[in-house]
């Protein structure tokens, strides 16, 4: 009996810091996905998610090493996400411009410029100095994207302004005939695709993180579009489904180190590539059909 009762609490004692583990690492695919609803819903393609968690991560970073503050540091980089986010809203809505190519643009900007900066700032681009203890997050964005996701959800569904974001990407002609200026929906939108977008860039260098590394997202931001797509462009399904991937993120990491047979260890780089293949075959096969929003991509008018 006490032989069973020490194998349950050890379980148990195992299970719980995964758990918390598998939170943590999904909370920026979180942010970053509930912004890419906020952006596709409302009819505009977005794979520059990868380039505002970036610049998220780089300014919260700078802003919080600064002020000292980690709150001043999240404020920064959904600040500055959502302003580099306005960018891509005047070349995909108002100039009509390619949004895969302007989103791919975006990503390279970024990628290239926060080294840049960051050398500038100081003198190394590989990342910043590292923050005390004061400077980081403990557990609030954990809190913060459950209320967010809620927010989003209930917004979408329950008020004026979500019916607007709907029709945005599904029929904007109906929307414009109704009054409403469908540009000015996908503005904010895309601000507010920016601002989840840089909170999802802070929670990297602010939480999982002491400081903002050159290219820390490593394609956080594809992921995020994937779980987006992988719940149907709907929130609450897309950040269940980052919570999949961050299952897959915090196992690979447990299983590194894994020995198969003797002292035969599992190539390192092998285990590391679990959680993108699994993607790619839930996206593959098992997630059925998934209507993307019927204007999505297309300019207006």
């Amino acid at each position: 009996m006490n032989g069973a009762l020490n194998e349950v609490m050890e379980f148990a004692s195992s299970v719980g810091p995964f758990a918390v583990s598998v939170a943590r690492v999904s909370t920026p695919l979180a942010f970053a996905a509930l912004g890419g609803f906020l952006s596709e819903r409302a009819g505009v393609v977005n794979i520059s998610l990868e380039g505002k968690m970036l610049i998220g991560a780089f300014v919260g970073a700078i802003t919080a090493h600064y002020t000292g503050n980690a709150w001043m540091g999240a404020t920064g980089a959904a600040l500055a996400s959502g302003v580099l986010s306005l960018v891509y809203a005047f070349f995909a809505v108002t100039l009509r411009a390619n949004q895969v190519v302007v989103g791919t643009a975006l990503n390279m900007f970024a990628l290239g410029f926060t080294p840049f900066l960051c050398n500038v700032l100081f003198e190394t681009s590989s990342s910043t100095p590292s923050l005390p203890v004061e400077a980081r997050f403990a557990y609030a964005p954990l809190v913060l994207v459950v209320v967010v996701a809620a927010l989003v959800a209930l917004v979408s569904r329950g008020t004026l302004g979500g019916l607007w974001h709907r029709f945005a990407g599904e029929s904007p002609a109906a929307l414009a005939a109704a009054g409403v200026g469908v540009a000015r929906v996908r503005y904010a939108s895309l601000f507010l695709c920016g601002v989840c977008a840089g909170l999802g860039g802070a929670s990297l260098s602010l939480f999982l993180s002491s400081a903002f590394a050159r290219n820390m997202t490593g394609g956080r931001g594809f992921m995020a579009l994937a779980a987006l797509i992988l719940g149907k462009w709907r929130p609450v399904p897309a950040v269940l489904a980052c919570l999949l991937f961050g299952f897959f993120d915090a196992a690979q990491i447990r299983l590194q180190g894994l020995s198969l047979w003797g002292n035969t260890t599992v190539p390192v780089q092998f285990i590391q590539i679990l959680p993108y293949v699994l993607t790619l075959l839930l996206l593959a096969g098992f997630i059925g059909r998934a209507r993307a929003p019927k204007a999505l991509g297309r300019p207006f008018p």
